[in-house]
């Protein structure tokens, strides 16, 4: 919750200082090379991250079915979104939904990519529809996670979180579902943490 509120207030001192500046400042170039940065970053957290050496280690083959029938669940949640608000394409709707919860990566990907596509005010909608949409997952995983737990079962917290299964909802996640799951939630974050930029290039390029 406290992540999710300070990446919200730093998008909207962000907003503050692109009306302030009055289009002078490359904003879109900046966040290009962000962009390269925070991808580096990411690999060379998951690199040197000696859980996930474990967790590599003790992989079974069933543990991949739990990040697909999550990747498969929010796309066609997507889509059914889509269908209620028919303001994008059905293709921009999945490239939001293939954020699994990464509203800082997938935001400022389909902000990009977008833009030639779309023009640079609808890509920068668009992807800030992506940033809201994942960090409401988010929150909604840090606070239902009980309820999710009593009613759909164990495993359902960690679909729900997503990529945040690793990370921000790990915790609650533990607590609740049992520390027998934690290694199953981090591997279910990090392979839909790897696989996101893909599905988002992927149908941002659609």
């Amino acid at each position: 919750m406290k992540n999710a509120l300070l990446v919200l207030g730093c998008f909207a001192v962000g907003i503050l200082a692109g009306v302030a500046a009055g289009g002078v400042f490359p904003a879109s170039q900046a966040a290009l090379w962000v962009l390269y940065a925070l991808m580096l970053l990411v690999g060379m957290s998951l690199g040197s991250d000696r859980q996930l050496k474990q967790i590599l280690r003790s992989l079974r083959p069933w543990m991949v079915l739990l990040p697909v029938g999550t990747a498969v669940g929010s796309l066609l949640g997507a889509v059914a979104a889509g269908f209620l608000l028919k303001q994008w394409g059905w293709a921009d709707y999945l490239a939001v939904g293939s954020g699994f919860g990464y509203y800082s990566l997938s935001s400022i990907l389909i902000t990009q990519l977008k833009e030639a596509s779309l023009g640079a005010a609808a890509a920068a909608q668009l992807g800030t529809v992506a940033l809201l949409s994942n960090m409401i997952r988010e929150m909604f995983t840090l606070l239902f996670t009980p309820l999710l737990v009593k009613y759909f079962g164990r495993l359902a917290p960690i679909c729900a979180g997503g990529v945040t299964s690793m990370d921000a909802t790990l915790p609650v996640i533990a607590k609740y579902c049992g520390k027998d799951l934690v290694f199953l939630a981090v591997f279910h974050g990090v392979v839909l943490d790897i696989s996101v930029p893909f599905f988002v290039s992927f149908f941002c390029s659609l």
